[in-house]
């Protein structure tokens, strides 16, 4: 449990991540555990500072590296995406898949973000690189514009 009062959901997410983590043969420790935990309680991108901030209220001697490393096994796991536009992080939607194409949603008025699972986008981009003879390595699709609650307001 992360935080003063258990959460079923993000209980049941952390269990996910660690048998994933356990099928793969990599270690789910307790301080990634915590990190992903903060993620997941956020509820919005949350930069490697606020999760440092967060994860100081019970582990004091945290540094910046202690948050960076587990953002990084946590990445390489697929457990969490960075969201490059705002040099944050949110949960995966379809944590423990390894090839799936993550579109983001990003709302200009109030932070939230969405992700889409949508190959038929990733798969045009992959065709109009070809197209160009481009190879591409990485392909990060981050949209920004306002979510239906801001854009009803």
């Amino acid at each position: 449990m992360i935080g003063p009062r258990p959460n079923p959901r993000i209980d049941q997410r952390l269990d996910h991540a660690a048998a994933a983590c356990t099928r793969r043969g990599t270690q789910f420790t307790a301080q990634r555990r915590a990190v992903f935990g903060l993620i997941l309680e956020a509820n919005k991108p949350v930069t490697a500072y606020e999760l440092l901030d967060r994860f100081r209220a019970t582990h004091k001697a945290a540094t910046p590296a202690t948050i960076y490393r587990a953002l990084e096994f946590l990445l390489a796991n697929d457990l969490i995406h960075k969201v490059e536009s705002l040099s944050a992080f949110i949960p995966c939607i379809e944590a423990d898949h390894h090839d799936h194409a993550a579109q983001f949603y990003i709302c200009r008025r109030c932070g939230a973000v969405a992700e889409r699972d949508d190959h038929a986008v990733v798969h045009a981009l992959e065709a109009a690189a070809s197209a160009l003879g481009f190879k591409p390595e990485s392909i990060i699709v981050e949209v920004t514009g306002l979510c239906a609650i801001c854009a009803a307001a």
